[in-house]
């Protein structure tokens, strides 16, 4: 990004981050201690849990060191034309959400590919109930993410945390990932949207021009 962040915003993006390895590392912890046991099922069991857990930490790991990293800037890390597609199936794989990122929207230029997994986040947080997500690209320069589902919920401080007046103090650690994909955004010359919100859909945009 090439405006500094504050250090709040960074802050809240660590604390999220935390958030969402607390989960797998704590079911590793989990499978460690049932090793202990004599039983041999539960040491399948425990062997097996250990291998998901580390697996999906490993796979959100991956995702967020692109989305919130300098890699994909840099061009260091993941790399390719399918680098967000699948780092996105990754994070995603084995949720009540599904992701259908479009062959045209992965031949787009590294940084619009990072916009668009920091907006999938946004549309899958707006699928309490499982649904699916789609991303595709918007004209030569832009990308368009909508989610279609039961019960799509966009929490009021996400929308207010998408204008770029928005106070910093004000950003939550639920909140920050909307403030940051937004500035993400505005460094790409675009504007994040939210717009057609429904019972079953609503749709993210960023575009050029």
């Amino acid at each position: 990004m090439a405006a500094l962040i504050e250090l709040r915003v960074l802050e809240l993006l660590n604390a999220r981050l935390c958030h969402e390895l607390i989960s797998p590392v704590g079911a590793i912890n989990n499978g460690v201690e049932l090793l202990d046991d004599e039983d041999p099922d539960f040491i399948r069991d425990a062997i097996k849990l250990i291998g998901q857990s580390a697996r999906k930490a490993g796979q959100k790991l991956q995702f967020y060191r692109f989305a919130y990293g300098t890699a994909a800037a840099s061009g260091s890390g993941a790399s390719g034309a399918s680098s967000g597609r699948e780092l996105t199936l990754g994070l995603l794989e084995g949720g009540k959400v599904r992701c259908d990122w479009s062959a045209e929207a992965a031949a787009l230029p590294v940084l619009w590919q990072r916009l668009a997994c920091n907006m999938v986040v946004l549309a899958a947080e707006a699928l309490p109930r499982g649904g699916e997500i789609t991303v595709r690209p918007v004209g030569a320069a832009g990308v368009e993410v909508a989610a279609s589902g039961d019960s799509i919920n966009v929490a009021p401080e996400l929308r207010m945390a998408l204008d770029p007046a928005i106070a910093v103090a004000e950003l939550t650690s639920r909140s920050v990932h909307a403030y940051f994909t937004a500035r993400l955004a505005a460094d790409l010359g675009s504007k994040l949207l939210l717009s057609e919100i429904a019972p079953q859909r609503a749709v993210l945009r960023a575009a050029t021009g």
